[in-house]
């Protein structure tokens, strides 16, 4: 799996890398805060699919919105995500 993330490290490969991100968002999180999506669009074949989302992070009233797409491919039956990206709009 990759992933690309909105906050350092650029990119994580693996899932032991992918475990390590959680560590951030733990130390930011409250339990009033969820991740909500507001818009989903969602493609897949047979073995191959991705979503696009704008999601919300934050409490009900939070304001910060990021996008989201995942790829996923079925392996041995079972949809596996492959690929991750977060982003946030540039604002230069």
């Amino acid at each position: 799996m990759v992933m690309f993330d909105v906050p350092p490290p650029l990119q994580s490969r693996g899932l032991d890398e992918y475990r390590k991100t959680w560590n951030l968002f733990y130390t930011c999180y409250r339990p009033s805060h969820a991740f909500n999506i507001e818009e989903i669009a969602i493609t897949a074949g047979d073995d191959v699919a991705f979503a696009v989302m704008v999601m919300r992070c934050g409490p009900p009233d939070a304001t910060f919105q990021f996008r989201l797409t995942i790829g996923l491919r079925k392996v041995d039956g079972d949809w596996r995500i492959t690929h991750e990206h977060h982003s946030v709009p540039a604002t230069d």
